[in-house]
């Protein structure tokens, strides 16, 4: 059983873990959404911590950036970040979290047949949210909204996916084997 101490440790760490892939960031010509490690952060740690703790660290994530540490892409930070054109992606990270989370908890992590279109499933449902968002935040019509805030981010998302999808399933095997 874990203390209190150690459950908040492994927030904070998942949440930095968010802020440090987030300074990965590699800007799309024509959009204002960068390629960011964010969302394989997103994926690793909420299939690592299960749904309550992947959730709470984003929340973590979140807040801090918001406040006014450098978190997000770029070393931005602020409500403003949250609330702009890009505040979609970032938010979607909390659904994003439980859903990857649950269907860790179901084991859906420990095979990489199952892991990988879970992963895919966490990074489309963020592009999703944020492309809604930056659709009304700024003024987009769908299809331009699309063009910018998702069409450029299918390959990252499928190589973050392939590569979470690889990466869990050989920790599980590592946990696995040291418990024996």
């Amino acid at each position: 059983m874990r203390t209190r101490a150690q459950e908040g440790a492994l927030v904070l760490g998942a949440a930095l873990c968010t802020a440090l892939l987030a300074q990965v960031a590699i800007p799309v010509p024509g959009s204002p959404v960068p390629i960011t490690g964010q969302t394989l952060a997103v994926v690793l740690t909420a299939a690592a911590l299960g749904p309550g703790r992947g959730l709470a660290a984003q929340v973590a994530y979140l807040l801090l950036g918001a406040v006014g540490l450098p978190f997000f892409a770029k070393g931005a930070s602020g409500w403003g970040a949250l609330a702009g054109p890009t505040g979609g992606f970032l938010v979607a990270f909390l659904p994003a979290a439980l859903l990857v989370g649950l269907a860790a908890r179901h084991g859906y992590d420990r095979r990489w047949w199952t892991a990988g279109p879970l992963f895919l499933a966490g990074q489309l449902l963020i592009l999703a949210i944020g492309v809604s968002w930056l659709r009304v935040k700024a003024g987009l019509d769908f299809a331009t909204a699309f063009q910018k805030g998702f069409v450029p981010f299918i390959p990252g998302g499928l190589i973050k996916a392939a590569i979470a999808g690889l990466v869990m399933p050989l920790a599980w095997r590592f946990v696995l084997k040291r418990r024996d």
